[in-house]
């Protein structure tokens, strides 16, 4: 069992709020009318052990949640092609919450990556319609 909140009333959102991808996630994901948990992660440190549930959601490695072509990145690692351990993953997410890949929001037990704003748009109107939910 997981630590992170999974309810079909319920939108968790994990965003940065000094981003623009996340400020215009988290002013979509506000006009749900589904109740809204925003975790900015510029304020609230997320812990190992959700990333590592947010990533087995995603049926990604760790490494994947972390947008290795950012300035910030290649500036500390030389490069892109880094080959970190997990824990070294963790560590450049929580050291680094801006380099998150883009914003990830839990819905109905699903995990869902949103690379532009608009994905929300198209994740809520295929949730309404009973389809499958973009990823």
């Amino acid at each position: 069992m997981g630590i992170i909140s999974k309810d079909k009333r319920k939108i968790t959102l994990y965003y940065h709020s000094e981003t623009s991808l996340g400020k215009q996630t988290y002013a979509y994901v506000e006009t749900s009318r589904k109740h809204v948990l925003a975790i900015d992660i510029a304020k609230t440190e997320v812990t190992g052990t959700q990333w590592t549930e947010i990533a087995e959601g995603l049926g990604i490695e760790i490494a994947n949640l972390v947008n290795k072509n950012h300035p910030d990145f290649i500036k500390e690692y030389g490069g892109p092609n880094v080959n970190l351990e997990t824990e070294g993953w963790i560590n450049v997410l929580k050291n680094n919450p801006h380099l998150l890949v883009c914003p990830i929001v839990v819905m109905d037990h699903k995990f869902i990556k949103l690379p532009s704003p608009s994905d929300f748009v198209r994740l809520l109107e295929s949730d309404s319609a009973g389809t499958e939910n973009i990823d």
